[in-house]
Formats: C-alpha cells, structure tokens, sequence
C-alpha cells in the first residue's frame, strides 16, 4: 500500500506542476501540500481523476503553530472508495488570509470550515455560510488556538431573578493549583498517622541470624 500511494503521490505532483509543493509519506499515509490559492484546484484533481477518485471529504481540521509566521495549517482528509486509499492536504495561512472554500468541490466541506473557523478563526472566503457551530452566541475567541486561556473569557449561568441566562466576566474562587507530583508519603511535610511506626521499625536493630545446628 505504501508503494502505491509513493507512486500515487508522483502521478499528482507530475499532473499539477506548480500546483502541490510537496509530497511526503509518513506513517504509511500519503501528505501534500499546497498553498491556498492552489488547493480547490489541487482538491478538484484529487476528486476526479481517474486514478485518484478521492470523491469523499471526510474532514477538515485545523493545526496551531503560534511560533511560525503562517501558524494554522488547514488539514483535509480524504477517501477514495474505489481505491480504498486514503490521502491528507495541508495548507499554511495566517490570521488574516483567508483560504478558498472547498464547499463547491465538496459539498461537506461547508460543516467542517465552520468547525475550523469557530475553533481556530481560519477564515473561508466565499463560504455560503460562515459562522460559529460549536460555541455559544456572542462567543468571544477561538477555543483551540494554544494561547486561548483555558478557563476562556466569560461563563453563563442561569438567573433564577431575571429568570434567563446571563453572560459575565470568568471568576476564579481560586487560582490554579500548582502540584509538585510527589505522593503524600514523600511530599508531605506534616507527619502522618502511622509514619512513627515505620521510623521505630527503620531504628530497631535487625534481629541476629538462626544458627544451624
């Protein structure tokens, strides 16, 4: 299998020169990569050529790098019944360059770049319906970026008062506990119940060998 998706992979580089900058096995799976003003041509391709028949988008997810310049890669998964093979297209972006949709191409494409987008803030340009689908109305950030503080911004509860939901600003009753990952028996400063008998058993001299008769 990995021979054929090596070979597969040199078919598509050949076919669309200038079109995928890179091809990679890694872990038994074939990768490319393409830029975005390249990749619904590179996803067409994929879909119809006849040694491809990449016909099914099974999902597309996001990456975060923070310390590149390009620090979301846009990840999408395909299947190829017919060839019972599989294949995964990453394309780099930024916070503010948008990727082209692949919903024409795809027709489940439009529920995954709204994942994306609610979840990492990758923009889709010309997406029939670009929204959040995960998180709440008025919802502020994106969850999966690593910088996104993990308590978030705000929490909602229930007002029994003005019998709704209300919005206000993250509060701790405490802050964050810090764990030194030593067990009670050797982190613990204070002498626990029981630990007297293990020191006068530790200070007691050994009892002297049997001698054989």
């Amino acid at each position: 299998m990995s021979e054929a998706l090596k070979e597969l992979g040199d078919h598509i580089a050949q076919a669309l020169p200038g079109v995928v900058s890179r091809t990679e096995m890694r872990l038994g799976e074939l990768m490319l990569e393409a830029s975005a003003d390249k990749v619904i041509a590179l996803l067409t391709f994929l879909r119809d050529d006849q040694k491809c028949l990449f016909k099914q988008l099974i999902d597309i997810c996001g990456v975060d790098w923070p310390e590149r310049e390009k620090r979301f890669d846009v990840v999408y998964n395909l299947l190829s019944l017919k060839n019972n093979q599989r294949i995964r297209v990453k394309v780099a972006t930024d916070e503010t360059t948008p990727v082209p949709s692949a919903a024409p191409v795809f027709s489940s494409a439009g529920w995954f770049e709204r994942e994306t987008y609610d979840l990492y803030g990758v923009w889709f340009s010309d997406h029939p319906d670009l929204r959040r689908i995960l998180t709440d109305y008025g919802f502020e950030g994106h969850p999966l970026r690593k910088d996104f503080p993990l308590t978030g911004f705000v929490e909602l509860r229930w007002d029994d008062v003005q019998k709704r939901v209300v919005y206000e600003p993250v509060k701790l009753a405490q802050e964050f506990r810090r764990f030194d990952f030593l067990s009670p028996w050797e982190g613990a400063p204070q002498v626990l119940p029981g630990d007297e008998k293990a020191q006068e058993k530790a200070a007691a001299p050994a009892p002297a060998p049997a001698k054989a008769n």
